[in-house]
């Protein structure tokens, strides 16, 4: 391997911390969403990782399942966040706490 592979957790881990910073902070469900990606693909790079340095091909199978729930994660939260902005007019999610959707 190329690359230590402390270096691909700590990467990893700073991703991670990335992704979690920007779902907790943030007031917008689009960046909200943006963070979870983040995180997704942060534990992708430290499974890859892992599986280099093991000679294992676990870690990369693994990924391929987790950019799947990535990609049905965006498109089943992009419809929400439309639905959102459709019922309230923004995308802050203060605005949604306590609304009930009818039908």
């Amino acid at each position: 391997m190329i690359v230590p592979y402390s270096h691909v957790i700590v990467l990893s881990g700073i991703l991670f911390l990335m992704g979690m910073f920007c779902t907790v902070v943030r007031r917008n469900l689009i960046m909200v969403l943006l963070g979870l990606e983040i995180m997704l693909n942060a534990a992708a790079v430290a499974f890859v990782g892992a599986s280099l340095r093991w000679q294992l091909m676990d870690g990369q199978a693994l990924v391929i399942f987790i950019i799947a729930v990535a990609a049905t994660e965006v498109s089943v939260g992009l419809a929400m966040v439309v639905a959102a902005y459709r019922q309230t007019g923004s995308v802050d999610p203060a605005l949604l706490e306590g609304k009930e959707t009818s039908g």
